[in-house]
Order: C-alpha cells, then structure tokens, then sequence
C-alpha cells in the first residue's frame, strides 16, 4: 500500500493544486539543478557558491542573488577566454571543442560562443521533436517528410585552433556533427557544405538542385529566397515546385520572416508551410509546434533555464544595457503581451547570460514567444520607442499592398532642424514609386505604435526613404566580411556601422 500511495502522491497533489505534472516552473527548477548539480566543480561553479544554491529550498531565487547578469563580454573576458587557451572546467566541465563563431549585426569581431557536446545533443533532441511536431500540420504533405532536407548554412570545414579546438558558424557545426541516420537525407551533401565561399556554395547547389528530391528548406530567409531565385534562372521554370515537386516545409529563424514572405511566396507554384524555429548558438530556444500558433514554444525542459529581464526604462538605460541587478523574472512571473529581454543559463556554460534579444509571450498558457527584437537595436531618439517588431510590420504591410519584395531594410536616426528625424532604406529591385512607400511605411508607423504617433507630431519632424538595389545590401556585408548564413543585416543602424555604410553609400568602399 505504501509504494502505491509513493506513486500515486505526487500525481493527486498536483491535481489538488491544480497543478500540471509538466508544470512550467517545475519543469525550469530541474533544469536549473541538474545544470547546477553538473557545473558545480567548475571554476564558475566554486567562485558563485552553486552548492548554495542547490542546498537551498528556493533554488532559482538564490541562483539570482548569487550570479550576476553577463552579457557576451562580461563572461567571456573573465571566463571563457581561458577555454581557449584549453583551460578545462571553467564555466562547465572538462575541455571546449567547438565554438560557434557569431559576430552578431554590430560587433566587429567574432564572438566564440562555447558549443559543449552536451548542447549538441540537447540540440539534436529538439531538432526530432520540432520533426514529430510537423505531423500536427494538417495542411501539410505528409509525403515530403521522407524528402530531402536541403540546409543552407554555413561551412562545415572549420578553423582549428592551437589548444585543439574548432571554430566557425553554429550551422556548419551542427551539420559536421550531424547524426549517422541523417547524412541519406542531407543535401547539399559533406562536399558543398564544406566550401567557405558562398557564392561558390551557391552556384554548386544550383548545379545539383535538379538531381535533389527536396521537401524541407532549412535556413536563413535571405539566403534561402536568393538560392531559388539562381535555380528558377539556371533551368528556365516558372517556380521553385517545377524543379521541387516535393517541397512543402521552409524552417527559418534569426530574423523576423515578414519582410520576406511577400518576394518569398512569388517563388512558389503551390502554398508552403513555414515553421518558424529559435536557434542561437546559445541554445536551441524553442519553436512553432502547431499551425495556428502566434509564437514559438519555449523548450523548458531541455537543459535551458530561461530568465525574463522586463525591457523597459527600470531595467536598461538608453542605450540598451542593462543596469546592476535588474528585476528577472523566472517562467511563472511573466505576464502576456509584456516585453522582455532573454536571459538563459544553459549545458554549454552560459550563466544568466542575457542573450540580446527581445521576446513576447503571445501565449502564456502553452508558453509562445514571438522575438520582437534586440535590445541593442531599437530607435528612440524622442521617445517614439520604435522597435524591431514594429519596423518588420511596416515593412511586410508595405510589400503586401504594392506587390513588391523588400528582402532587406535599415533605419538611421539623426538629428534635423533643430529636432530629429529618420532615414530608411530599403532594398527592392522592383519598380516602386519612393513617396508613396515612404508614406505609407509613416502611415503604418503611426498605427503600430503610439508613441511614434505622438513623437510625429512634435520633435520628429521628418521621415526620409531611399530605394537601393538588394546588390547593394549583399555587398556592404561582403566588404564587412559578413557574407553567409549566420550575418543578418542590423535593422537598426548606429555607431561604427553607421560611419562605415555612410562611407560605403558615398563612395562604394570601406
């Protein structure tokens, strides 16, 4: 009697509390003291007292009062540059063998973000459950699920290091490490993937695309959409379909997908399913499981422990830093519509590190973010509080009422007249005429959000749009070095980046 009722408890508390056996919080304190219970050796583990944490009976609270908030630069100067010099046990145990390299949309240098080989195996489980979840699609082709994948990504061959480890981009890794069950289905195959050069990559994908039976296309919008439009040229057909009669799933992340869709959708002979999924070189964040979600599912129970900073003036100053000890929220403190900033503690080794992006929960009960931007990269020169979310849906109402593909765009603010003002450009190689767009963008703007509205009719005085061929985008990233999957083009432009594509838009050079 008493093993049944060991067995039974557990289950008829949590009905009595009206408490799910997968409870979000519970499912996170795990988390959070398996990962503790497995760095608690490291240098980082002994320096920040995990012991305590462990031992104490409000584990996440105290893992909050005793390890600090680090952004990239504050973990990596103090810890993790010792693991490239092989140091093991730092940050987790034993030695790092990979590091995905990842230079964001502002840095100049590559940051080296450890990837342990416990992170690729909780990534390659969240890559399995993301596939089952497809069945839950009904409007999707079963069939193609037994197609080939075709991953647009970075290279696999990878720059070695002198301690023994390997860098590159997080894309190449995965699929370097990819599992032995997978290599029938991948495409461009071990070949492709390994060459640097993308136009190279490209232009052989296009050579082989006939010979490929595709039904998924893994990869970043930009990349992905310039890849069909080389193969509908190359063979003279009128859609991707023509060439790809399987091809029913686009997977894509880093970037909000709106701004492409429109051009996207032009490229296709019959509808798609998108799955929008979050990988960072972080950790696999979460993804969209259903067709009718607004956001992607956090994966709370997959070696992450998600922290939310509110993204507001309390906790950040102007510029998009964060100030000493800001109030963070563990998963059953969020509130719906409330924007915050993402804070993971994960098996690579990140502790309380603020990932950089802003994020939404568009559905509190099934736990749906939508990513609303960075909190580097956001316009408020007079409080009109213009975010990255925001601007994507400007852009994508735009594409949709002229019929016109808009794959790229940027905003600068500056000062005028005494006041400020804003500068857009975007890129179209589509006839558009520049002041109805510039208008309609204001119009959208004014809307989408009401600070913006108020702001229009005080101290921002003026809204400016210049049209550029998508050339001109893709060769500022080449100049810079940051041509390739893992590159976005900042959304938002300031500091050095800004004085080099005034210098590129005047004379065609860095």
């Amino acid at each position: 009697m008493a093993n049944i009722i060991d067995i039974k408890l557990p289950r008829a508390l949590a009905a009595a509390l009206r408490i799910p056996p997968n409870d979000p919080r519970r499912q996170q304190i795990k988390v959070l003291k398996k990962l503790l219970r497995k760095a608690r050796f490291t240098a980082f583990g002994q320096h920040y007292r995990f012991d305590e944490a462990l031992l104490s009976k409000h584990a996440g609270k105290k893992f909050q009062d005793l390890v600090p908030i680090h952004d990239y630069n504050k973990i990596y100067n103090e810890w993790w540059v010792k693991t490239l010099d092989g140091v093991p046990d730092v940050t987790w145990p034993g030695k790092i063998k990979y590091y995905a390299l990842s230079s964001g949309t502002s840095e100049a240098a590559s940051k080296y973000i450890p990837v342990t080989k416990e992170l690729l195996k909780s990534n390659t489980i969240n890559y399995i459950r993301q596939l089952l979840s497809l069945l839950n699609y009904q409007e999707a082709n079963k069939r193609a699920m037994t197609k080939g994948f075709l991953m647009i990504g970075g290279s696999t061959d990878l720059k070695k290091g002198n301690a023994g480890w390997y860098a590159g981009d997080l894309s190449g890794i995965l699929a370097k490490k990819r599992p032995f069950w997978f290599q029938s289905f991948y495409k461009p195959g071990g070949r492709i993937a390994a060459l640097g050069d993308w136009n190279q990559k490209l232009n052989e994908i296009v050579e082989h695309a006939k010979e490929w039976d595709i039904g998924y296309i893994v990869g970043v919008p930009a990349w992905c959409q310039m890849c069909m439009e080389m193969i509908i040229e190359q063979y003279k057909v009128k859609n991707i379909h023509e060439i790809w009669p399987n091809f029913s799933f686009f997977v894509h992340g880093g970037v909000s997908f709106e701004p492409y869709k429109k051009g996207f959708e032009k490229l296709l002979g019959k509808p798609i399913v998108y799955i929008e999924n979050y990988l960072s070189s972080e950790g696999f964040v979460g993804y969209k499981t259903r067709e009718q979600a607004k956001g992607m599912q956090l994966i709370l129970n997959n070696n992450i422990f998600f922290e939310f900073i509110p993204f507001d003036e309390k906790n950040f100053d102007t510029e998009g830093n964060v100030v000493a000890n800001p109030d963070a929220k563990m998963i059953h403190e969020v509130e719906e519509g409330k924007e915050y900033a993402l804070v993971m503690s994960t098996n690579a080794g990140s502790w309380r590190y603020l990932l950089g992006d802003t994020v939404k929960f568009v559905d509190i009960e099934k736990n749906e973010v939508a990513i609303t931007g960075r909190i580097k990269h956001f316009l408020s020169l007079t409080g009109e509080h213009l975010s990255v979310e925001n601007m994507n849906k400007a852009i994508q109402l735009v594409s949709e009422e002229f019929n016109i593909s808009i794959p790229e765009f940027t905003v600068v603010g500056f000062p005028y007249q005494n006041f400020f003002a804003h500068r857009w450009y975007i890129a179209s190689n589509d006839k558009v005429d520049t002041e109805k767009i510039r208008k309609r963008i204001d119009e959208n703007l004014r809307a989408l959000n009401d600070d913006y509205a108020t702001e229009r009719d005080s101290a921002l005085k003026e809204v400016f749009l210049e049209i550029l061929p998508e050339e001109q985008f893709l060769k500022f990233m080449e100049l810079k070095g940051k041509l390739g999957s893992q590159h976005k083009f900042p959304r938002v432009m300031k500091g050095k980046m800004l004085e080099d594509w005034n210098r590129f838009l005047a004379s065609g050079s860095l």
